[in-house]
């Protein structure tokens, strides 16, 4: 049979896999092993298996990714969550729609700490949804804004989407990191500019919080500094290139766990908790990606992705309009992927194209990130809608989706403005040491 058919029947497979149920990494594995089997035979597929299994378990980068959950997993269950959010709050619940405001700042802040979108979500809004009931929010506007807000966990670093972009592409970790950092905080400014537009023009949708006084202001600051340091140094440090990713990965986890401690909130169950958790998802991403590379490697052998290459070269459109389509594809995907496997799934095809159409890597890894939080957000299956769904079961479906909208237009205007001005991603990592 054509190698090419092969391929095209093994990416069918792998796909009717998915939407039967089958785990993304255990669909990517079994292909990825067969389609080699009969490629390049079944002795050389088996020891292919052992080699890529050892390769990405001993592969020094992909170490930062359980440590980061782990880090992020300790300032869950330590409460320090809950000293950011009191913070923001006292310092912006006063705007109208203060309390939106708020869960969207302390989002992107937690974001810095997990890089789980899932976790901000439901941390978030677990403290705020209460508060909003009882101000009388607008349900659309409070669960809209609390899923959009999550979306920016994945994109402050650190991100463990993108650890597992740079250990693929073999993108410089820390230089996604640092490029993740302006279009972030664009896209928390967007989003919190938008809630007071809204409140003022509607005060109703989102009465002003308590005003706090100054002292308690600076008090609220106090608290937090602890925590704030570790990440000022993780972050400084990356990009001053004292520590690689992984090594800061190590002391952030460290720092955290001595901040706990000093403050009192490390107990044996919450350490517990932290190790059990990190373990899982670790175990997870590390099955998506040995499924990854083996799917990657047989996709080689059937030659789709230089013929894609090839095709996309003759045809006479501009690049961005094939930017463009991998956005409304990366849409489409966000119906029946999760985080991961979007990733993993497409990188093998698309990540090629993109070098060969002249797109920086590092900025890519960003673009990628971004379209990701949108299909987070986005109908049937925006995950993180239906985890405020579980949060607040008395508020419809459709009516978070609602609420939603506005921000995926707006990140869809990030989406714009970095592709027109590259140099929003590309220029803090340029002055990296």
């Amino acid at each position: 049979m054509d190698p090419t058919a092969v391929g095209l029947i093994a990416i069918v497979v792998v796909i009717a896999l998915i939407f039967y149920g089958v785990p993304i990494g255990f669909a990517l594995a079994a292909v990825g092993f067969v389609g080699n089997g009969i490629m390049i035979g079944w002795p050389q597929t088996v020891v292919q298996t052992q080699l890529v299994a050892w390769e990405i378990g001993t592969n020094f980068l992909f170490v930062a990714a359980p440590l980061f959950l782990f880090m992020g997993q300790l300032v869950y269950h330590t409460g320090i969550a809950t000293d950011l959010f009191d913070t923001v709050h006292k310092w912006f619940g006063r705007l109208p729609g203060g309390l939106a405001v708020t869960s969207t700042v302390a989002s992107a802040g937690f974001g810095a700490v997990t890089g789980s979108s899932i976790a901000a979500v439901a941390t978030m809004g677990a403290m705020v949804m209460p508060e909003m009931k009882r101000y009388k929010y607008s349900m659309s506007l409070a669960t809209g804004s609390l899923a959009a807000a999550g979306t920016l966990a994945i994109l402050i670093p650190p991100s463990i989407a993108l650890v597992l972009i740079g250990v693929w592409t073999e993108t410089s970790i820390g230089s996604l990191f640092v490029a993740g950092i302006i279009p972030g905080l664009l896209m928390a400014t967007l989003f919190s500019l938008w809630i007071v537009i809204r409140c003022v023009i509607e005060p109703e949708l989102g009465p002003r919080g308590p005003r706090f006084s100054w002292p308690a202001r600076f008090w609220s600051l106090f608290k937090l500094t602890p925590t704030a340091a570790i990440f000022g140094i993780v972050l400084g440090g990356i990009y001053g290139g004292i520590f690689t990713p992984t090594e800061a990965s190590a002391v952030g986890s460290i720092g955290v766990i001595a901040v706990a401690a000093a403050m009192r909130r490390l107990s044996w169950r919450g350490l517990r908790d932290s190790l059990h958790q990190a373990a899982l998802l670790s175990a997870m991403i590390y099955v998506i990606f040995v499924g990854g590379t083996l799917i990657g490697r047989f996709l080689v052998q059937t030659e789709i992705t230089p013929g894609l290459i090839a095709y996309i070269a003759e045809l006479k459109v501009s690049r961005h309009v094939i930017l463009a389509l991998f956005a409304v594809m990366y849409l489409i995907l966000g119906a029946v992927l999760d985080t991961f496997g979007m990733i993993i799934l497409t990188l093998p095809f698309v990540f090629p194209i993109v070098l060969s159409l002249g797109f920086d890597r590092v900025w890519f890894g960003i673009f990628l990130t971004i379209m990701i939080e949108l299909a987070l957000i986005t109908p049937p299956i925006g995950i993180n809608v239906y985890v405020m769904r579980r949060i607040s079961s008395d508020v419809p479906l459709a009516e978070i989706f609602r609420g939603a909208a506005p921000f995926v237009v707006l990140t869809l205007v990030v989406v714009v403005l970095i592709a027109v001005f590259p140099q929003i991603v590309l220029w803090l990592p340029s002055t990296m040491r």
